[in-house]
């Protein structure tokens, strides 16, 4: 069972992301990660194995500035536990990064239409396909992306979603699958 969390506020975001994961830890999960937008891009950390690898590689979260961003753990559904399987997953310019809970099962007719049309694929999973099929659709306008992309997959799912040209929010969605919202004194967000 995945677990997704994202934040966005006054705060630095990769160590509360990090301690939301930890609160999901007793679902299970054989790697994790981590996408926080800088200022500047999108940066992803991710790690095959439990929670504390990730805090190590992140050093608690200190090496990933930044005031928006999601987390993810993995328990492998789509391609093997390996760090390039684990979530988040970028699109090919590194502008939009995704985490999801739950399974695309048109996945795979999906994956073929966006290699056809140039897309190239790092991993085994399901959710790569949602990052470069958001990049397909998208024409500046996050809305009209996920709109587009949710009419088009199928399956149950939650996902937070990150766009560098829309610094100031986090996107989330879901379909069949749990996902809360939450709204704090000093920011928001998503579990």
């Amino acid at each position: 069972m995945c677990g997704i969390v994202g934040y966005i506020g006054k705060e630095q975001a990769a160590p509360i992301i990090l301690e939301g994961l930890e609160k999901l830890e007793y679902r299970g999960y054989d790697s994790a990660g981590i996408a926080v937008f800088d200022g500047e891009q999108i940066t992803i950390k991710k790690t095959v194995g439990r929670l504390k690898a990730l805090v190590e590689l992140t050093h608690g979260g200190s090496m990933m500035p930044g005031n928006a961003g999601i987390g993810h753990t993995r328990w492998a559904t789509h391609g093997a536990p390996t760090d390039v399987n684990s979530h988040p997953h970028y699109n090919t310019k590194e502008t939009i990064a995704v985490v999801h809970n739950g399974i695309i099962e048109n996945y795979i007719p999906l994956k073929n239409k966006l290699e056809r049309r140039g897309y190239q694929f790092v991993s085994d999973t399901d959710t790569e396909v949602l990052a470069h099929l958001l990049d397909y659709y998208y024409r500046g306008n996050p809305l009209e992306a996920i709109t587009k992309v949710m009419h088009r997959v199928e399956g149950s799912y939650a996902l937070g979603v990150i766009f560098a040209e829309h610094p100031d929010r986090i996107f989330a969605v879901r379909k069949a699958s749990p996902l809360i919202v939450g709204k704090g004194k000093n920011g928001c967000f998503i579990a």
